[in-house]
């Protein structure tokens, strides 16, 4: 694909950087403020100045394993002379279709799967217990001889489960334990399909996964301190929760308190409005986990 770069308002731009992410994956691109235009840490898919034409843009390469809804992310590094540098990004949404045809499609995982142990006990640690949310790795081998992942509805997948009572699916390619014994997941896509049958021996004691809330979306000033509050994040039983905030859109910025209920970040300075989006997780002293929640943050110069 080709890529343009209108540089509206800003100025001063040396160079422009652009990197390839899925839908959901969390922001790798990290930049050190020590510097006046910024260091980068990342795969980088292309990098473009104004001596190439055109400025700043031109054929950018598609990843090979590509699938499903990808985010392009776009970096600018700015000089300003004296007075510095910095950085402005955009991004946007583009869905990846293979033009090889799906030949088999499989679990990533050892089979069969056992989950669990009993006696096995929590305190955070994330162990295998009665609510625990998780994924299946699915990889596909396509006609053109590359391996791609396809572990998201996004990308055709399509779960079920022999025995909701012990392995629940939820929205999004998610699963959840909900009791012991033996069920089988069969995954599907584009007409393949494959099975893994699945042993869960945990805790037997009734846990309900908590509920995580990362509250409303908001608009806020460039340099304007900025919290997102997980604190209407709930646990049925009551109990205590263990918070986890991870960034899921927009360039790198960097997060205070990542593990509390509450964490915040300095907006960044923009030219034009930017969105910002972060996600939650909860876990609960058992084990359980929550499915993930979501707030946007509009970015305003």
């Amino acid at each position: 694909m080709t890529t343009h770069v209108d540089l509206g308002k800003d100025t001063g731009i040396v160079k422009v950087r652009y990197y390839w992410y899925g839908e959901q994956d969390e922001v790798l691109v990290e930049q050190d403020d020590s510097t006046a235009i910024g260091s980068i840490v990342a795969p980088v898919a292309m990098v473009r100045s104004a001596e190439q034409e055109p400025a700043f843009g031109g054929p950018l390469k598609v990843p090979q394993d590509g699938i499903g809804p990808m985010r392009l992310l776009v970096v600018a590094e700015i000089s300003r002379g004296r007075l510095g540098g910095g950085s402005v990004f955009d991004e946007v949404i583009v869905k990846v279709e293979p033009s090889a045809a799906l030949a088999t499609i499989d679990f990533e995982t050892e089979k069969p799967l056992h989950l669990g142990r009993a006696g096995q006990s929590s305190a955070f640690g994330h162990v295998d217990s009665m609510g625990k949310i998780f994924e299946l790795p699915v990889v596909a081998d396509f006609a053109d001889g590359v391996t791609r992942r396809i572990s998201t509805p996004a990308s055709g997948t399509n779960y079920e489960s022999s025995n909701q009572n012990v392995i629940k699916v939820l929205p999004g390619g998610l699963l959840q334990i909900t009791g012991n014994g033996k069920t089988t997941i069969t995954v599907s896509n584009g007409g393949k399909q494959a099975s893994l049958d699945v042993d869960v021996k945990v805790n037997d004691e009734p846990n309900d996964s908590p509920i995580a809330d990362a509250g409303m979306n908001k608009s806020v000033k460039a340099g304007s301190r900025v919290k997102l509050s997980g604190l209407k994040s709930r646990d049925p039983e009551g109990e205590a929760l263990y918070y986890s905030w991870s960034q899921v859109r927009g360039s790198k910025i960097s997060l205070l308190d990542t593990n509390n209920s509450e964490t915040s970040f300095l907006a960044p300075t923009v030219s034009e409005p930017r969105m910002y989006r972060f996600k939650l997780r909860v876990t609960d002293k058992k084990g359980a986990d929550s499915l993930p929640a979501f707030v946007d943050v509009m970015v305003e110069p």
